[in-house]
């Protein structure tokens, strides 16, 4: 019986999609929710798995061609893979000559067998087939995994960004490698090709995501009172602090303490101090947010992201470390949902992983704020009146002036500064 595998409902505001890249081809055979076709949207890769096992007897679509929610994308021949089934059963493999065929376990209905398999991981919560799969096979608790999925569903997602974490926590004397791409959707990089005047060049279309990228930075520019005020801290305290408690900190909760963490919290305390910073621009109203939702911008294969911390004020150290791993993971996956990057109050940028000096962050819109971190860089410094070497680093505050006076973006910065330079004041919330 064919079955059709459509495009599914797509995220709010986004009219269509783009075929990123197909697992499978015609002819092949495939299992039920495994990934069948990458979708790229302007904001996220949906992947799109198949329903029922089967063979794939159609595909409707070509890599880089557009299509809208409940077009067909490919069908499904179910009884072909019944077929290949029953001609292996026929065979007999691995019964021996004149032997009766060993019984047939009774089959166990779907639900019953997806109730027993919550229960043997500990679990109330839905969990998707592939999802419940893996944590079977590598012995994991739902209660060990970060959700991300909608209604907090378990998805296949979370549990791979669970192993990574775990695998890092196993390999502590070795340095963490660099984020790598699954090279399932790369970028076509045609060869480069003679111009018209004779030069070499090469054209490539932008993806959907860098073109909404674009987009939204230039609309940023356009509609926005965008000002930078810059400001300097020393990092000393910091550095210490993680130097004593890293080892402690990563054998307690499997995860390095990074720098990322200590700025968020110190940006959170200096948002509940100056809430304009915290506020976005409706229309003729300024909506002032009674929560902290920190965007934290990471590299993509395909662009800049920025994955949300929802209610950052709630969330621990390590709790803002593994998730940053986790959204990382997701990003260069190209599996981050579009629940992971809506929203958010304000947003921090560290251009330093990359060597970045000083810069001047483009807002997030509709945020009235954004952070820019940057390289830390060792420097003479006059200290009580004597010259020390210290490892400074630049801030920079991009702000919205519409709201956002001078005065309270230099003091939201100094803010900021203070609660680097003296860590205990985030804790004594002074």
């Amino acid at each position: 019986m064919p079955v059709e595998v459509k495009v599914p409902a797509l995220p709010e505001s986004v009219a269509d999609a783009v075929i990123a890249g197909w697992h499978k081809q015609t002819g092949d055979a495939v299992a039920q929710d495994e990934t069948l076709v990458d979708l790229e949207t302007d904001k996220v890769i949906l992947e799109v798995p198949a329903i029922t096992n089967g063979v794939i007897s159609e595909i409707r679509f070509n890599v880089g061609d557009t299509v809208t929610a409940d077009q067909v994308l490919a069908v499904i021949d179910e009884t072909a893979e019944a077929a290949v089934t029953e001609e292996t059963d026929s065979a007999g493999a691995g019964v021996e000559s004149g032997a009766a065929p060993a019984p047939q376990a009774e089959e166990k209905p779907a639900v019953a067998e997806a109730v027993q398999d919550n229960d043997a991981l500990g679990s109330d919560i839905p969990i998707s087939p592939a999802a419940r799969k893996l944590m079977l096979e590598n012995n994991i608790a739902a209660s060990d995994v970060t959700v991300s999925g909608k209604g907090g569903r378990i998805l296949k997602e979370d549990v791979l960004a669970y192993l990574k974490l775990r695998q890092q926590a196993e390999t502590v004397e070795k340095a963490p490698a660099k984020p790598e791409t699954t090279g399932r959707i790369a970028e076509k990089k045609p060869a480069f090709e003679t111009g018209s005047e004779g030069r070499i060049e090469k054209r490539v279309p932008m993806t959907r995501l860098r073109a909404r990228i674009a987009e939204r930075l230039l609309d940023a520019q356009h509609n926005a009172a965008i000002l930078t005020t810059f400001n300097e801290v020393n990092m000393k305290p910091v550095m210490d602090l993680r130097a004593t408690y890293k080892d402690r900190f990563e054998k307690e909760y499997g995860v390095k303490l990074g720098f990322m963490s200590f700025f968020v919290k110190a940006s959170v305390e200096a948002l509940k101090k100056f809430p304009a910073v915290n506020a976005s621009i409706d229309g003729n109203d300024i909506v002032y947010h009674g929560y902290y939702d920190v965007g934290i911008a990471v590299s993509g294969p395909s662009g800049l992201v920025v994955p949300i911390l929802r209610n950052a004020e709630d969330m621990t150290l390590a709790q803002i470390e593994q998730a940053i791993i986790h959204y990382a993971t997701k990003a260069s996956d190209n599996t981050l949902s579009i629940e992971d990057i809506t929203g958010g109050t304000f947003t921090i940028s560290n251009g330093g992983i990359f060597g970045s000096m000083m810069s001047t962050p483009i807002l997030n819109p509709p945020q009235s704020g954004i952070l820019g971190m940057h390289t830390i860089k060792e420097r003479a410094m006059v200290v009580g009146g004597e010259i020390t070497i210290l490892p400074m680093m630049y801030l920079a505050l991009s702000y919205d002036h519409r709201i956002i006076d001078g005065r309270e973006a230099v003091q939201f910065l100094v803010t900021i500064k203070d609660m680097l330079e003296e860590p205990s004041r985030m804790l004594l919330g002074v």
